[in-house]
């Protein structure tokens, strides 16, 4: 059986990949360790991908694939920045070739492994047990700034401008990858681009992120999350990332999981690999919804990072995750939030850190930690424009 592990071997050969799939890379590692087999990657199975040109022209094509039989386990994925203009084959690439290596060096102890998403089909949902199932809500005390955090900055009107301008910069242990400009306007459109003149071009050509580009989807959901009970937030945005477990009753959760984890071993040990299949129970399930949400809601606040209505979303659905901490920080002199998502998050594995702006929400750096790989930081730059000053 050929699938995306067996093309690790041509990437010597192939043109280098784009930083963004790294990127993404890391965050389908960082799940298949913490959950292989049940999460996907967002798009990864559709019949149709869009991926970027290498210049900066932001061009799309369009190249047609079938994903079903290759591996696409997720964790954090941590978008990158320019991923939101959609997605590209060799993002499966590079993550198999993260996975792959990581699996087969940790095998012997079983301590991680790779997993493989498939299409699940919706046959044994239970509207209650979607209820129950996938919405299950700690409302911890120390989260709360959260919720607080999220109700006030839907209040605050900023003082000039007309857009936020977002500088993002992409640094993989200490080699800078790629900065990427964004401008989110106040009418909630989305721009971006390599360069301010990139921008200025998405406008013309009327490329609005928010509602055209490939996070399109998780952006809606953490819209709707800001003004929806907790509970109801997390079922939105795991439905808007088709989790194939939200929405199924017990006994066909226990059906996808276990054809799954079956998968899983097949592959690995195609590779040389040997670790053990995790047996199903609500309690990883439910670990499994915490993954796959912090997931997801931090691929939306990357994407929507300007996005007041984005970031009110985003907030409230990370307040229902146990596994997470808040703690209040300073950063160059200014009050932020300090948001840890650690190893329980991830099935025990590495961490992620967000640090937001303490009055605004918006992103000022995050930091993710992946065993084996290097550092990843993305720092953000935010300042008030007038769109037709740029």
């Amino acid at each position: 059986m050929t699938d995306e592990l067996d093309l690790i071997g041509a990437l010597g050969s192939a043109e280098p990949l784009r930083p963004e799939a790294y990127q993404r890379a890391r965050a389908v590692l960082r799940a298949a360790m913490a959950d292989p087999g049940t999460v996907r990657l967002l798009g990864a199975t559709s019949a149709e991908d869009t991926t970027m040109e290498a210049s900066s022209t932001m061009e799309t094509t369009t190249t047609t694939r079938d994903h079903e039989s290759s591996p696409a386990p997720q964790r954090r994925r941590g978008i990158g920045i320019a991923g939101r203009l959609g997605i590209g084959a060799g993002v499966g690439v590079a993550a198999a070739a993260a996975v792959v290596a990581v699996v087969l060096s940790s095998s012997a102890t079983g301590g991680m492994e790779a997993g493989k998403a498939g299409k699940a089909g919706k046959a044994g949902k239970d509207s209650s047990a979607a209820t129950s199932g996938s919405t299950t809500v700690d409302g911890s005390a120390e989260r709360a700034p959260l919720m607080t955090l999220a109700g006030s900055i839907t209040t605050v009107t900023p003082a000039a401008g007309d857009a936020w301008l977002v500088k993002a910069t992409q640094v993989h242990g200490t080699k800078t990858m790629q900065v990427v400009y964004t401008l989110y306007t106040d009418g909630h459109a989305i721009y971006t681009g390599n360069s301010v003149k990139d921008i200025k071009r998405a406008i013309a050509r009327h490329q609005d992120q928010m509602t055209d580009g490939g996070y399109a989807p998780l952006l809606k959901a953490a819209v709707a999350a800001a003004d929806s009970s907790p509970a109801d937030g997390r079922t939105q945005m795991l439905t808007a990332a088709e989790d194939p477990l939200v929405g199924l009753d017990p006994a066909a959760q226990k059906a996808v999981w276990d054809k799954q984890q079956a998968d899983v071993q097949v592959i690995i040990k195609q590779k040389g690999g040997n670790a053990e299949p995790k047996p199903y129970s609500p309690q990883a399930v439910e670990r499994h919804f915490d993954n796959a949400l912090w997931t997801y809601s931090t691929q939306a606040l990357s994407a929507g990072n300007g996005n007041t209505q984005v970031r009110a979303g985003v907030l409230r659905l990370l307040s229902t995750i146990s596994a997470v901490s808040v703690k209040n920080s300073t950063t160059h002199g200014k009050a932020t939030l300090t948001i840890t998502a650690g190893p329980e998050v991830f099935g025990g594995e590495g961490s992620e850190v967000l640090t937001i702006d303490a009055t605004t929400g918006m992103l000022v750096k995050d930091v993710s930690t992946v065993p084996g790989l290097p550092p990843a930081a993305t720092t953000y730059e935010s300042s008030r424009v007038t769109t037709v000053d740029l």
